[in-house]
Formats: structure tokens, C-alpha cells, sequence
């Protein structure tokens, strides 16, 4: 069964470290130092997807703007990935920052996982113009506009 988890416990923490490892660091190579962007002693937002003890994926919430909430690392474990896990993902963050009061979601994503986010209503804006070694576009979603709760 799987389980939806706004991370407060140590284990769930590891886990979500381990989907960004297995994700990013092994499956595409990016080096660690890179991927793992956290400073101690800051604390961190995650929603941690399970299945049986085991992570499968994993998104970090960036509330440090006043007007959006920012999604960010957001990760499948790669032999779970185009199984409908990002979509339940999304949907699980986009409903945490929801009751968080916020309208509007930013993401900014490798450039691979745009059609991803177009279905999910995120609009890719082409003038903001983002400096990164991976290719990265900038997408938004209004949420006052779909009809939030």
C-alpha cells in the first residue's frame, strides 16, 4: 500500500535521502556535493512517497517566498519512474502547500520532465532564464485559478 508522508521522523528523512541518491547521484550522475543543497541545522520540508518501508520518491518544499511555495528535488526512484508515482507526488505536495495558504507553485525542472509538468498544469515560462550545468526551464501553476479548496 502506498503511503504519503509530510516528513517529521528521522527513518522518513533517510529515506528521502536515499530516493535523491538513488535518483540523481546513481542514476544520472550527478555528483553528491551537488545534489544535497541542505545546510545543518536548517530545517526542511519534505513529502516522502513508501511502499513497504521503501522510498519511492520524494519532494522538498521551499516556503521562504511570500508570494509561491517553490517544489524542489523532486525524485522517483528510477525503476518506478512512468507508473503514475510523480503525478500521486505532486498532487500530495500541491496539496500541503495548499493548506499552507499559498495560490502559486514555481518549479523549476530539468528540461526532460517538461511535458510532465505541462499535464499537470504547470505553464513553462520561457523569459525566466535559469543558470544551471543541467539544462533547467521555469514553470508555475496558480492555484486560485484551477480552483483551490
Amino acid at each position: 500500500m502506498l503511503e504519503i508522508y509530510v516528513v517529521d521522523q528521522v527513518w522518513q528523512l533517510a529515506l528521502v535521502y536515499e530516493v535523491r541518491k538513488e535518483t540523481f547521484v546513481v542514476g544520472q550522475g550527478i555528483p553528491i556535493e551537488l545534489e544535497f543543497d541542505e545546510k545543518t541545522g536548517k530545517t526542511y520540508q519534505y513529502v516522502l512517497l513508501a511502499e513497504k518501508g521503501n522510498g519511492i520518491g520524494t519532494a522538498r518544499i521551499n516556503t521562504t517566498h511570500s508570494d509561491f511555495a517553490k517544489i524542489e528535488r523532486v525524485a522517483i526512484v528510477p525503476k518506478f519512474q512512468f507508473q503514475g508515482y510523480g503525478r500521486k507526488l505532486i498532487e500530495a505536495v500541491e496539496e500541503v502547500i495548499r493548506t499552507q495558504g499559498y495560490e502559486k507553485i514555481v518549479i523549476t525542472s530539468q528540461v526532460q520532465a517538461r511535458g510532465f509538468y505541462e499535464r499537470l498544469g504547470y505553464q513553462v515560462n520561457e523569459s525566466i532564464k535559469l543558470e544551471s550545468s543541467i539544462p533547467t526551464i521555469y514553470t508555475e501553476k496558480n492555484l486560485k485559478k484551477i480552483g483551490a479548496h
